[in-house]
C-alpha cells in the first residue's frame, strides 16, 4: 500500500466518505465555545457584555460594555461561569458577550 492508513467514515449528513481524521477536526470545531460575533472563547479570556442584562435573585442590571475578566468555560458550549465583584456564581450565555481584543 502506498501509505494511506487514514480510515473513512460514512458521513450521513454529507453522503460521503471522509477521512476520520477530517471528521474529527469538523466535531472539535463545532464543539468549541464562540461569542455572539463567532470568535473562539478559551478559560481565562475577558468578555464585553453587548447589552444590558438583568441578573435574576441579584436585583441589578449589568450595563452593556461590562467587562467581566477570567472567563471559566462550562459543559454547555452557550454558556460561561463568570465573576463579577458584585455577583457571585454568575453564568452569562454566550450570545450576549463578545471576547474583548
Amino acid at each position: 500500500m502506498a501509505g494511506n492508513d487514514d480510515e473513512y467514515i460514512y458521513d450521513e449528513a454529507s453522503g460521503e466518505w471522509l477521512p476520520a481524521s477530517e471528521v474529527a477536526a469538523k466535531a472539535a470545531a463545532a464543539a468549541a465555545v464562540h461569542d455572539s460575533a463567532g470568535n473562539v472563547l478559551a478559560d481565562g479570556d475577558a468578555v464585553t457584555l453587548i447589552k444590558d442584562l438583568k441578573v435574576k435573585g441579584a436585583g441589578q442590571t449589568l450595563k452593556q460594555g461590562t467587562v467581566i475578566r477570567s472567563i471559566r468555560l462550562t459543559d454547555n458550549p452557550e454558556e460561561i461561569d463568570c465573576r463579577h465583584d458584585t455577583i457571585k456564581g454568575l453564568v452569562l450565555r454566550t450570545e450576549f458577550v463578545r471576547k474583548k481584543s
